[in-house]
Order: C-alpha cells, then sequence, then structure tokens
C-alpha cells in the first residue's frame, strides 16, 4: 500500500482480516461488521506487532466500507505493511441502488487496474468512485455467496481475472464454506489466472471434509485457513488437525492462515480473540500436533510472500 516490500521483508503475514469498515450497508447485515474507531484499531495492530506480526491483508474492497485513508495512517503509525484490497465482496453487502449491480464489466476492470496501478479511491460507497490517494491495492478480492455462479458474479469475477492480468495482482476469493472454490477456479484459469495468484478464502469453514480440500490444492492455488478461532464452526485442535493433515499429504506450500476478525473478535473492541491469537496462542497447536517450526514458518512467512507477489505477465 505504500510501495512494493520485498519478499524477504514481508515477515509474519496473517491473509484475510478486516481493519477498518465504514457504517453503512454492511452494518445493517451485520452490526460486527463495522470497524471505524482509528485508535481501537492501532492498538489492535499494535498487539499483532508486539507478538511478532510484520503484515497482513485487508480483505475490505473499494467501494464497500473499506477505508483507504485510514489504513494508511495506521500502517504509519504501527510500522505494520498492509496490503490493502480492491475488488468486490458479496453482493448482499451492497444496497439495491449501488453501481456494483450494472456497471460495465470493462469500467470495472479499469477501476480495479487503476487501484493497484496508480492508487485506491476513498468513495465509491454511494456513487462511481472519483477521488483518489496515492496508496495502491495489491490485491484483488473477489466473493461468492451461493455454490453456483450466477451471471453477475461471473461478469464480476471475469473484470477481476481481467485486472489480474494486467497488473500481475494475485486475486483471492471469499467462498460460502468453501462451496463453489473449484468453480471458481476454473472460470479465473480460463481468463488467464495462474494458479498461484489465486487464494481461495475460508475453505476451512468446513474442516470434516478433507477430501474437498485436496482436490483444491491439488488444482495448485493457495487454500487460506482462516476460520481459526471460530468455535461456532469447529474447535482449533480440529482446525490444527485438518492442518496436519494438508501437509501429511504434501500441501503444506498451498496453505495460508488468517482470522478474518470482526469487531466481535478484535480484543481492542471488546472480543475475545484478537489479532494476535494464532501468535500468541494457536501456533501452540500446530506444535501439540507435531508441526515442525519450518512448516509454521512456511505457512506464515513463506507461502504469503509467495501467495502476494505481484507476478510479471503479459495481457
Amino acid at each position: 500500500m505504500l510501495g512494493l516490500v520485498p519478499t524477504e521483508k514481508l515477515g509474519y503475514c496473517q491473509c484475510h482480516e478486516h481493519l477498518f469498515i465504514a457504517a453503512g450497508h454492511s452494518e445493517k447485515i451485520n452490526p460486527a461488521l463495522r470497524l471505524d474507531d482509528y485508535d481501537l484499531t492501532v492498538n489492535e495492530l499494535l498487539l499483532y506487532k508486539k507478538h511478532g506480526g510484520v503484515s497482513l491483508v485487508d480483505a475490505q474492497p473499494l467501494a464497500c466500507g473499506r477505508m483507504a485513508g485510514r489504513l494508511v495512517e495506521a500502517s504509519q503509525a504501527t510500522g505494520v505493511n498492509i496490503i490493502a484490497s480492491t475488488g468486490f465482496h458479496k453482493l448482499v453487502f451492497y444496497p439495491d441502488s449501488h453501481w456494483i449491480h450494472h456497471v460495465p464489466g470493462d469500467t470495472f476492470a479499469g477501476l480495479l487496474i487503476e487501484e493497484i496501478k496508480t492508487g485506491m479511491y476513498i468513495d465509491g460507497d454511494n456513487e462511481l468512485p472519483g477521488q483518489k490517494i496515492p496508496a495502491k491495492a495489491g490485491i484483488i478480492k473477489t466473493a461468492l455467496d451461493s455454490e453456483k455462479l450466477t451471471e453477475a458474479y461471473k461478469g464480476l469475477l471475469t473484470a477481476a481475472a481481467r485486472a489480474s492480468r494486467a497488473t500481475g495482482a494475485p486475486v483471492m476469493c471469499h467462498t460460502e464454506l468453501g462451496r463453489g472454490a473449484l468453480e471458481v477456479i476454473r472460470l479465473l484459469r480460463d481468463h488467464g489466472v495462474p494458479s498461484d495468484s489465486i487464494i481461495i478464502c475460508h475453505l476451512d469453514r468446513r474442516a470434516d471434509n478433507f477430501d474437498y480440500h485436496r482436490r483444491v490444492a491439488e488444482t495448485g492455488v493457495f487454500v487460506e485457513y482462516d476460520t481459526i478461532g471460530r468455535f461456532k464452526y469447529h474447535s482449533d485442535e480440529e482446525e490444527a488437525g485438518l492442518i496436519l493433515r494438508m501437509i501429511e499429504n504434501g500441501f503444506e506450500d498451498r496453505i495460508l492462515l488468517g482470522l478474518d476478525v470482526t469487531r466481535e473478535r478484535m480484543k481492542s473492541y471488546g472480543g475475545d480473540i484478537g489479532l494476535d491469537y494464532i501468535l500468541r496462542t494457536f501456533i501452540k497447536q500446530l506444535y501439540k500436533r507435531g508441526i515442525p517450526s519450518r512448516h509454521i514458518e512456511k505457512m506464515t512467512k513463506t507461502n504469503p510472500a509467495m501467495a502476494l507477489t505481484i507476478k510479471e505477465r503479459i495481457d
């Protein structure tokens, strides 16, 4: 966001978090989806840094409550590298009147390309964006909210693929309980995005379907396990068991970790987890399972550096 970070300096990185979300339509759906207190978010980042956090991905996309200016200020204040997202979220997070529902694919792809190449927009929640800051996005967020790809999502994903081809930026995709991952991968690859530039999020919302995890990882994409500490889905013991099984099957190069925090889970906002939860608590579960430090380092440092690389390619 503040400039390219050399891969060797990315350090420990959680690949799916939410640091700021402005008041708006998302909050009406879920009050936990409002994170707009600058001081509290900075405190949370300082906790993260204190326990070893160096970088993280903020997964809030363009025109959906992303507070790009605040992200810049928080990164400068704490020294934590923040990789900001362009792209789009689940369509339920936009009001019916939002431009995302009818924007032409070429126009949308152009906006994403601009955010990566020239700077992020700080408006756009109500109408097409026009006000920009120099800080740039480094990843393209996409989303799916059902098992089948609707025409609306196909169009938006195609625009995201086009932007990825033009910029070399990776594409991450929110999935619902991991559903639809293979279809999204197929669409993105068919439109020229290589597997190693694709990150599938929330695949671990279901930890009991190992065959599906294996099939997704076999495509060569990165699988992001970001349901750690979300006990309504499963325990940390089950999460660690899934990770161990993936490593035993040779997929240690494909795994990324994160928390996907909301205000209900950030300590500084009164939550019970905190951005430092993986560093402070969950890594101990991995050691208990016999996972060696070299694999933990790979999942938290080496793999993020590879997954988040802006790759040079010809469109």
